[in-house]
C-alpha cells in the first residue's frame, strides 16, 4: 500500500470540481481510504493598470484579478488503484501534482 498526496490547482473552479468528483468516484469504486478534497486557501493575483494609454490625463485605474483555487487529497492505495487515478481525463486548466510517500 502506498500513500499519495494529490494537489490540484486551477483558475477554473468548475474544472477543478469535476476532477475532484472523478477522483472520488474511483476511490469509492475501488474501496480506497481517502481524505479530501481539502480546500486550500485561494491565491488571488491582482494587477492594477492605468486606463489611459498615454499615461496622461486622470489617474483612473483598471484592476484585473485572477484566482487560483486549490484542493488536496491524501490517498492510501495499491498500485492498481493509483494506475486508475492516473488515467483520469484532466482538462488543460488543471495542474496536478502527485507525491508518493
Amino acid at each position: 500500500m502506498q500513500k499519495a498526496r494529490i494537489r490540484l490547482s486551477s483558475t477554473s473552479l468548475d474544472a477543478l470540481q469535476s476532477v475532484c468528483e472523478q477522483i472520488e468516484t474511483v476511490c469509492k469504486s475501488q474501496g480506497i481510504k481517502k481524505q479530501g478534497p481539502v480546500p486550500l486557501p485561494t491565491k488571488t493575483l491582482k494587477v492594477p493598470t492605468l486606463k489611459a494609454p498615454s499615461g496622461q490625463g486622470t489617474g483612473t485605474w483598471a484592476k484585473f484579478e485572477m484566482r487560483i483555487h486549490k484542493r488536496l487529497f491524501e490517498i492510501i492505495a495499491n498500485e492498481r488503484s493509483m494506475h486508475l487515478i492516473m488515467k483520469i481525463q484532466i482538462p488543460e486548466s488543471v495542474l496536478v501534482e502527485i507525491e508518493l510517500m
